[in-house]
């Protein structure tokens, strides 16, 4: 999880999830779930952009903030896949048939 997430985190964090389960209408999950990766990447890229003078100051700091960004993927992936491996009953159930 991030660092002290604000009131809001945890709502934005869910319209992009909304989206790309809205997306799954169209397309796989696999498929939904790369251009989300790949969307959180292009974003990221800019938001470490915004925090210098040029591309030299980026090329510069390019591993420091490929390590920062992996690293704490890496946390939330694990947060997720434990409360997944912790809840599994209760996450991936699939509801009762209808004229059960």
């Amino acid at each position: 999880m991030a660092q002290d997430p604000d009131d809001k985190f945890y709502d934005r964090a869910d319209a992009h999830i909304q989206l790309s389960n809205d997306q799954l209408k169209d397309v796989s999950r696999g498929k939904a779930s790369a251009s989300m990766m790949y969307a959180t990447a292009r974003f990221n890229a800019w938001v470490s952009a915004c925090c210098f003078a040029d591309g030299d100051q980026m090329k510069a700091a390019r591993d420091e903030t490929v390590e920062y960004l992996v690293t704490e993927f890496q946390k939330m992936l694990e947060e997720n896949l434990d409360d997944y491996i912790g809840n599994f009953e209760s996450y991936m159930r699939m509801p009762p048939p209808e004229d059960a």
